[in-house]
């Protein structure tokens, strides 16, 4: 996983409040479980007129005007602002893999749902939590703002808009992880010398288990 420092880029919101797994990915393309390949069924149903399937050339689909990703001023976007509540329903991974699959690099909102929130840290994508204040200003000035484009500061904890700067807080854990790139499975072998004496002292004290 690729360590998160910084991240600048176009906002897109999506305007919407408890927005679900099924609607970041719909469970159709829940087949593969490579972390690739999701990025154009990124809100599928939402995106597109005609309904999807995992065979279908999409780039031939018919998209939905009204939709924010399939306007111009948001097609570059890499930051996504959204309500509260984000990614909750079903546990899948594939939500995370289909952001990161498009190229989001941050989520902004008031709130996340645990599990969401557990998957973006382990696929080095930044939920950054706001005051909803400040989602609400964030909102407008994107949508005054054709190009509206921030700077999100992992390690200064800082979001630079075009009007000011905006600090957030992250756990330190979660910081940690992310300015350096683990995911669980790293943060594992982190400790592979203590595993590794603790497989030898069984082996000496159990030696029937091997």
């Amino acid at each position: 996983m690729h360590p998160f420092t910084q991240a600048r880029g176009i906002v897109v919101p999506i305007d919407r409040a408890n927005v679900d797994t099924d609607a970041i990915i719909p469970k159709q393309y829940l087949k593969s479980i490579r972390r690739s390949g999701f990025g154009p069924n990124l809100f599928d149903d939402w995106r597109y007129l005609d309904p999807g399937d995992p065979s279908m050339d999409h780039g031939k689909r018919r998209g939905n005007p009204d939709f924010a990703l399939n306007q111009e001023r948001y097609r570059a976007a890499s930051i996504l602002l959204a309500r509260e509540n984000f990614g909750c329903g079903s546990s899948r991974e594939h939500a995370v893999w289909a952001l990161v699959d498009y190229g989001v690099r941050v989520v902004i909102a008031p709130s996340f749902a645990d599990i969401f929130l557990n998957n973006t840290v382990n696929n080095g994508l930044l939920a950054v939590v706001l005051d909803a204040a400040l989602i609400e200003r964030l909102f407008a000035e994107v949508r005054q703002t054709p190009g509206y484009a921030l700077t999100v500061d992992l390690e200064a904890q800082l979001i630079t808009t075009p009007t000011g700067e905006i600090p957030f807080a992250l756990e330190e854990h979660r910081r940690h992880r992310l300015l350096n790139g683990l995911d669980d499975i790293d943060m594992t072998l982190l400790h592979t010398g203590a595993i590794q004496q603790y497989e030898q002292s069984r082996k000496l004290s159990a030696p029937w288990l091997f």
